[in-house]
C-alpha cells in the first residue's frame, strides 16, 4: 500500500476549514477525512495505492460471492452499482486523466458529496437489497457481517456499528436503516453517525 496520509491529511484539513470563506469544527473534518482514508484504502482491492476500475470489479466478486442466497437481479445491480461508483469516480475526479485516482484525488468527496449523490444512492440501496436476501425488509446480523467484511471492516467494528442501528429483538435492523447509514458515512457535516464505529470513534 502506497501512503502519505500525513502531507495529504493535512492539506485536506485546510482545504476544508478554508473553503468558501467558512471554517468548520476541526473534529468534524478530521472524523470525515478518516471516513473517506478508511474507505479508499478498503476500495483499492489490489494495494497498488490508487483506485482503479479492477479494484472495484473485484469489490464487488468479493461482496456477492459474500451474499449467495440473494437472486441474481440483486446481485446484478450489485455490480452494477459498484462499476457506476467507478465511473463516476473517474469522471469526475481522475484530473490528470490517468485512469486512476489517488487518494489525493479522491478526498475531494468531501469537498462536493453532492458530486456523487446519485451513485452513491445507487450503490447504498443495492448493498441493502443484497443483505436482504428473503425480501423481508429486514437485514439480519449474519448477512450484515458477511457483507461487511467482505468490504474489508474489521468485524469488531461491524459488530459495533451493528448494534448503533438498534437492531430488533430478533437481531435484524430495517433496510432504509442502513441505506441512511451509508450515506450519513460520506457526509463531512455528519459527526457522532453510527458509521463513525468503522473508524473506532463515536464522535
Amino acid at each position: 500500500m502506497v501512503w502519505h496520509s500525513g502531507v495529504q491529511s493535512e492539506s485536506l484539513i485546510s482545504a476544508l476549514t478554508e473553503s468558501g470563506g467558512q471554517r468548520k469544527v476541526i473534529g468534524m473534518q478530521k472524523t470525515a477525512i478518516n471516513r473517506v482514508k478508511l474507505v479508499f484504502t478498503l476500495l483499492d482491492a489490489d494495494g497498488t495505492g490508487y483506485l482503479e476500475a479492477e479494484d472495484f470489479d473485484l469489490m464487488a466478486t468479493r461482496v456477492v460471492a459474500a451474499s449467495p442466497d440473494s437472486g441474481e437481479a440483486a446481485k446484478a445491480a450489485m455490480i452494477s452499482a459498484f462499476r457506476r461508483y467507478w465511473t463516476t469516480l473517474a469522471a469526475e475526479l481522475d484530473t490528470n486523466r490517468d485512469n486512476r485516482i489517488s487518494f489525493e484525488e479522491y478526498s475531494a468527496c468531501v469537498l462536493s458529496p453532492e458530486r456523487f449523490d446519485e451513485a452513491l444512492t445507487d450503490f447504498a440501496e443495492a448493498l441493502g437489497a443484497l443483505g436482504d436476501p428473503d425480501g423481508d425488509g429486514l437485514i439480519k446480523r449474519h448477512d450484515f457481517m458477511a457483507l461487511m467484511m467482505a468490504i474489508g471492516f474489521q468485524p469488531a467494528n461491524i459488530d459495533a456499528l451493528f448494534d448503533a442501528f438498534g437492531p430488533s429483538d430478533d437481531d435484524q435492523i430495517a433496510v432504509p436503516v442502513w441505506v441512511a447509514g451509508i450515506k450519513d458515512y460520506y457526509s463531512p457535516e455528519k459527526t457522532g453517525i453510527p458509521g463513525d464505529h468503522l473508524i473506532g470513534t463515536t464522535a
